[in-house]
């Protein structure tokens, strides 16, 4: 994947939830080669501390359990303590889970809503109270998903889980938007991650499929005819993160291939 370095974030410090893996290790990347600062925080501690030191000196890792609240606080805390400020949140932190509405389990549904819609809640209020507080605007970005829009196969408390999510983006733009604080909303269609080959693997199994066999079908049913990259995707929270997309409020982008039109 290659682009122009603009370094339009020059000066911003990002704090990137789910950010060592996936989605959110390639917005991680491709914020620092922009010029941000970046706060890589993620359930495992010890892989976001491998990805900060890949990005370099400019880059910090934390662990972050968005289930819990003292850790949410804590690593608001981080950021601030090691890069001075949160300007940019991106609330890429997620589970899947593919359970059909014959076979979903309140537990199961519980940890989705829980991490999905709550963490996600919880963590753009603790950063909100602070870009408040400074009174210099920011940006944030969730990460929603086309199951949100349009749902999908045996995945229902995910895909409820990812509709939340755009009412909760057009909630909070409406709100903090006065503030100077814009936040908007990315809804990737199937992106190659290792949560696909999950994905991939569960359902194969039920279908009496061989490995990939489900990657390659969903892939083809895609107009663009292939799956989506990770860094297509931080293109766009690149692109609403910088100075550009000011008058963006409450929007969700579909970055999808083709799949959803609007």
């Amino acid at each position: 994947m290659s682009y122009t370095e603009t370094a339009r974030l020059l000066g911003k410090v990002a704090l990137v939830t789910g950010g060592a893996s996936g989605i959110g290790k390639a917005v991680c990347k491709r914020f620092a080669a922009e010029g941000a600062k970046v706060v890589v925080a993620d359930l495992d501690g010890e892989r976001s501390a491998r990805v900060a030191e890949a990005i370099g000196a400019h880059a910090f890792g934390v662990a972050l359990d968005v289930t819990s609240q003292d850790s949410i606080d804590e690593t608001v805390r981080f950021a601030i303590a090691a890069a001075g400020q949160v300007d940019i949140l991106v609330n890429a932190a997620g589970i899947y889970e593919v359970e059909s509405i014959l076979e979903i389990s309140r537990e199961r549904t519980a940890k989705v809503f829980q991490v999905n819609i709550e963490g996600l809640i919880f963590m753009t209020q603790a950063v909100a109270r602070h870009m408040v507080e400074r009174g210099a605007g920011g940006r944030i970005i969730n990460f929603s998903s086309q199951a949100g829009r349009r749902g999908e196969g045996p995945a229902v408390a995910y895909c409820a889980s990812k509709a939340a999510v755009i009412s909760i983006t057009q909630s909070c733009a409406l709100e903090l938007i006065r503030y100077g604080i814009n936040v908007n909303a990315i809804a990737p269609g199937v992106v190659d991650t290792p949560m696909w080959d999950v994905v991939d693997a569960k359902l194969g199994s039920r279908e009496g499929l061989q490995p990939g066999d489900v990657k390659r079908r969903v892939a083809a049913a895609v107009p663009a005819g292939r799956f989506g990259a990770a860094e297509e995707q931080a293109a766009m929270a690149a692109f609403l993160a910088g100075p550009d997309a000011a008058y963006i409020v409450a929007q969700c982008y579909n970055v999808d291939g083709g799949n959803v039109m609007s």
